[in-house]
């Protein structure tokens, strides 16, 4: 089945046959749209000469990465920042991995190793590297013993909690429709609460 994260498919096909372009792509997908963080790296191997290699941009100077996200319109609301990050992924796939970023899941043993290999990238946290072990089951199809489990809830079949969840448009608005309401649950629930938060003076009485 032909990957269908962006709308774009181009930028689609370049995610489904390039492991560097699809890990980018999830260093991206923070506090931007999933369509624009999926998109960008088709918009980055442009902006380099159409070349997105890791030993490439492991080694540029950091300036020239930071332009290359900077220019309008720019890859990310933080661009300096994911640029950084985006060249900190690429120096571990070249050190840890020979350059070749699918090593990271085609060399795992199980879910668990494969898991903790993700959440060491930088910028990986437990969450995000879960729902990229899930993208990688879901979308891709890796017979990573145990996948699923060292996924968690990202891991499930049937749902629509993230982007290893989307397969068109319909499931895309799913998605979303399950993100604005843990959001509308998470103000809610802060709401009810009165008490001060971590960090903010209690102003009361």
């Amino acid at each position: 089945m032909p990957l269908r994260l962006t709308g774009d498919p181009a930028a689609d096909e370049l995610l489904a046959r390039d492991a560097f372009a699809l890990l980018v792509a999830m260093v991206l997908d923070q506090q931007i749209p999933l369509e624009r963080a999926f998109s960008a790296p088709l918009a980055l191997r442009e902006r380099l000469g159409g070349e997105l290699d890791a030993a490439r941009i492991a080694v540029m100077d950091p300036d020239a990465v930071v332009a290359a996200f900077s220019a309008k319109p720019a890859l990310h609301r933080f661009p300096s920042a994911m640029a950084g990050r985006t060249q900190l992924v690429a120096r571990v796939v070249v050190d840890s991995y020979g350059g070749d970023a699918s090593r990271i899941w085609t060399t795992a043993r199980d879910g668990r190793e494969l898991l903790a290999r993700l959440g060491s990238l930088p910028g990986f946290g437990t969450q995000k590297a879960q729902i990229f072990l899930a993208l990688l089951g879901k979308r891709f199809g890796i017979s990573t013993p145990g996948w699923s489990e060292a996924a968690g809830p990202f891991g499930r079949a049937g749902t629509f909690v993230s982007v290893a969840d989307v397969d068109g448009p319909e499931a895309l608005a799913k998605v979303r429709a399950h993100k604005a309401a843990m959001k509308a649950a998470a103000k809610s629930l802060a709401a009810a609460d009165p008490s001060p938060r971590p960090g903010k003076r209690d102003r009361r009485g």
